[in-house]
């Protein structure tokens, strides 16, 4: 998980307060100051020539930068940095020399840093000009949002399938409605599953869950990656889409896996079909074009809903090219 940092140089007991509340992971602090740092909360704390702190503003200073990395250290590129020699650093980073922060000082900053290559810099390192505005800050670097362009897909088949194994996905975040997860049997065709936002009158409404399908599914995950839902665990990151095909991200509270009733449920978009399973009941709900939503026990063949197309090919859930059929 990407780590968010406050540069508390100089250190003021009140400004490290106020960040370690808005949600850093961790602090940036002088020599002196470890101590006092630790003694406020149990997190990540640095000391000033742990990181090594680099104006980048020339080839020779990515250079610089790069070789630090071969040495496995952590480097902090100042604020100012452009994205052409980020993405070259970064690079470096996914072949496994070294980690790269990001001075920031806005939420625009932030979600830049947060997302380049999709995957984003290893560290946000937010400086005390962003202090007014750390919240959001914290908020775009965690949830960077990304372009999930979504397709719409005609419902084909849906019938009982007898018993299965779901999962329900708990977040630490409360969704809106045509917000949720996609799902499905195959990465190249995942269906949009709404959270459980709607009230009825016999269950209250838990925006925070998402009731996702059956363990074998797939869930397509952030850094373009997929995880099977009976994988999920407490604490990992998963990627959440809205009706209006934008990407965020939440954090799982817990996984909730119950044998219930499952139903199969078909759609075709263009030449394509996927498939997948969702428990048979009526908080179960898939998103429509304009983000309504609709239950699966009331779902006929003709109605549309929304999905993402993608290619299939997946090792451990990483992206590969081969040939593969999925249905």
């Amino acid at each position: 998980m990407k780590k968010i940092l406050f540069k508390a140089v100089p250190f003021h007991k009140e400004e490290v307060t106020l960040a370690l509340e808005s949600g850093v992971d961790g602090l940036l602090v002088p020599r002196d100051s470890r101590a006092a740092a630790a003694s406020l909360a149990r997190c990540l704390v640095l000391e000033e020539g742990e990181v090594e702190e680099i104006a980048l503003v020339s080839r020779e200073e990515e250079s610089r930068a790069a070789a630090l990395m071969r040495g496995g250290g952590l480097v902090a590129l100042r604020r100012g940095w452009e994205i052409i020699p980020v993405e070259n650093l970064l690079a470096r980073g996914a072949a496994g020399e070294g980690s790269l922060a990001l001075e920031t000082a806005t939420p625009d900053e932030a979600a830049l840093a947060a997302g380049i290559l999709e995957k984003g810099a290893d560290a946000i390192l937010i400086l005390r000009e962003g202090l007014s505005a750390i919240k959001d800050i914290v908020d775009r670097a965690r949830s960077p949002e990304r372009s999930l362009p979504l397709a719409e897909a005609v419902v084909t088949h849906i019938a009982p399938a007898g018993m299965g194994h779901r999962v329900c996905v708990d977040t630490l975040s409360l969704f809106s409605s045509g917000q949720g997860m996609l799902t499905g049997n195959s990465a190249a065709f995942t269906f949009l599953v709404n959270a459980e936002t709607e009230h009825n009158e016999y269950v209250a409404s838990r925006p925070f869950r998402i009731n996702a399908g059956a363990v074998h599914s797939y869930a397509l995950m952030p850094g373009d990656r997929t995880a099977y839902l009976e994988e999920l665990r407490a604490g990992q990151e998963v990627l959440i889409a809205s009706h209006e095909g934008v990407g965020t991200t939440a954090v799982v509270g817990r996984i909730k896996v119950e044998r219930r009733p499952m139903l199969l449920l078909r759609a075709r978009a263009g030449d394509e079909e996927g498939a997948v399973f969702l428990q048979n009941a009526e908080t179960i709900r898939l998103v429509r074009p304009g983000g309504g939503t609709v239950s699966v026990v009331a779902l006929a063949p003709g109605d549309t809903v929304l999905c993402r197309l993608d290619e299939a090919g997946r090792h451990f859930g990483l992206r590969i090219k081969e040939t593969i059929r999925e249905e």
